[in-house]
């Protein structure tokens, strides 16, 4: 894979509070990695769990209730027409209906871009979400797990490739916000198992292998092991534990990956107290550690990206805190540019 510009390039997580298509693109258009929006506001269609669930055999969606879950019966009736679907290419696409900016973003003129992005629910977190008609979740089912890991690495293989048509540098990342649960006694399902169904599945993967989360797992799992090319990371809420995997941060920027320093808040209360001038020397701070433990603090800007710390829809006004945390991205992406000549 080329490698791919760090230099405090700014990038957001997919989920934008916005009920209107074009008004959320705008901004999802105004960073320098841009991206396609998803609007759970708009539809539920949208949300990343049913986005991702469009032709999976035997899924049952309660639009009244907002919920979705899956019956097992059903999904051994509908596995045979699957079957006969499943090289057709358009079986993996992600349709108007359960993605409405997508198609837009893609007739947009992308090519001032230096990389534009997609992204997609990762299959560990789809898994210890959806359950079935007993309440359990479908990744201890072992039919089911090996299925859903073949069939989102195929959605996003799919997605890739509509982005590839139109941009010749382009990823989509796996939001994992499940993996932070994978590391209590309470799942049934161990880490260890899980990095092997992990490691198969992005071996899966045609394009850049990319995960972002805003949750704290053990980042073992995530920077060793792996070979990811991008970790996109809450910064504003778990630095102070990122940054103490020192080695593994090390070996992982050595080989050239890219690291999203998600430091801008979303959450008013939080954005409100955290000015331009706060979070940049915030984000300095960790990175001085980290240089002062032998991670030279030219490779970490050489391999950085900065992003909004992760996606807010319960905020009272609206889009209004999470354009502004926008805002606050740019300004902090422009000081950092300045000040070390990047």
């Amino acid at each position: 894979m080329t490698r791919m510009p760090g230099n405090c390039l700014t990038t957001a997580m997919g989920i934008m509070p916005h009920e209107n298509m074009e008004e959320a693109l705008q901004v999802s258009l105004s960073v320098d990695i841009a991206f396609w929006p998803q609007l759970p506001r708009y539809s539920f269609f949208e949300d990343m769990y049913v986005q991702v669930s469009e032709n999976f055999p035997g899924i049952q969606l309660d639009l009244e209730n907002r919920k979705i879950a899956l019956d097992t019966a059903s999904f051994y009736q509908q596995l045979p027409d699957y079957a006969m679907h499943s090289e057709d290419e358009n079986t993996f696409k992600l349709s108007g209906q359960y993605a409405v900016a997508l198609d837009s973003f893609l007739q947009k003129d992308l090519s001032k871009y230096e990389l534009i992005r997609g992204q997609s629910i990762g299959p560990i977190s789809y898994g210890l979400k959806i359950a079935d008609e007993n309440l359990r979740p479908i990744i201890y089912n072992d039919d089911l797990r090996l299925f859903l890991f073949d069939f989102i690495a195929r959605k996003v293989n799919r997605q890739y490739q509509q982005l590839q048509e139109v941009h010749p540098r382009s990823f989509v990342w796996v939001d994992e916000p499940g993996l932070q649960f994978l590391f209590g006694s309470f799942t049934g399902y161990s880490s260890e198992r899980a990095h092997r169904d992990f490691q198969a599945f992005l071996d899966m993967l045609d394009g850049p292998r990319s995960v972002h989360l805003c949750g704290n797992p053990d980042w073992s799992f995530l920077l060793s092991g792996l070979d990811l090319d991008i970790l996109s990371v809450d910064i504003f809420g778990n630095g102070h534990i990122f940054t103490r995997y020192v080695d593994e941060i090390k070996a992982f920027l050595k080989r050239g990956a890219i690291i999203s320093w998600g430091i801008v808040p979303t959450l008013t209360e939080e954005l409100d107290t955290a000015g331009v001038r706060y979070l940049t020397a915030k984000l300095e701070e960790y990175w001085r550690y980290l240089d002062s433990r032998g991670v030279d603090m030219e490779m970490i800007l050489d391999r950085a990206w900065l992003a909004p710390a992760r996606c807010c829809l319960i905020n009272t006004d609206g889009t209004k805190t999470v354009e502004e945390a926008f805002r606050s991205l740019d300004k902090i992406s422009a000081l950092l540019r300045q000040k070390y000549n990047l």
